[in-house]
């Protein structure tokens, strides 16, 4: 296994693009790392879970989002995943199959496919979402409110709010901070 060299960096490597003012900015190495490892272990946790029902990443972030967005229709779906359909199909099929989610077809247009989550996966929905909850509690146990806040606002200022899909703006709406462009 290749020596890994944290004090080297190459020139071209240290500098990002300009800054407002027009200077070279220099690359976070820092948070960039740090969030990398923040998602690993955040998603971690509920890996080890979901490989117990033969489950990946992608069933969970479908159940996430049907769960809390009770009657999301497939074509939402694929806008706040921003995978194939294909991909899609694969793993709501399995969801499905195993009772997890139910389909049902909209109001007032019958080819609408709107999702809802089943007691079944409303319990594991509850079981992730507790060990990642658990997880940002710890880590928020030593921050004040306003260091709680900052955190939160960082958040929101790395997502991309140029084209928000529906449940983006639901929750850019709830958070108060829906911006129009």
């Amino acid at each position: 296994m290749a020596d890994i060299n944290f004090s080297t960096r190459s020139g071209a490597m240290a500098n990002a693009g300009p800054d407002a003012a027009g200077e070279p900015a220099e690359m976070r190495w820092d948070i960039i790392e740090l969030l990398f490892f923040a998602y690993r272990d955040f998603v971690g946790d509920p890996d080890h879970v979901l490989e117990e029902f033969g489950f990946g990443r992608a069933h969970h972030r479908v159940m996430h989002f049907v769960h809390r967005y009770p009657g999301l229709n497939v074509a939402d779906l694929l806008d706040v995943l921003r995978i194939t359909k294909q991909s899609l199909g694969r793993v709501l099929k399995q969801l499905l199959d195993e009772g997890y989610i139910v389909q049902k077809a909209g109001n007032a247009d019958r080819r609408q496919r709107l999702l809802f989550a089943t007691a079944k996966g409303e319990a594991l929905v509850a079981k992730l979402a507790g060990l990642q909850t658990d997880r940002i509690v710890r880590a928020l146990q030593s921050l004040d409110a306003s260091g709680a806040e900052a955190v939160r606002k960082f958040l929101l200022g790395m997502i991309d709010h140029d084209d928000p899909d529906k449940v983006l703006e639901a929750i850019l709406r709830a958070d108060g901070k829906m911006v129009k462009a």
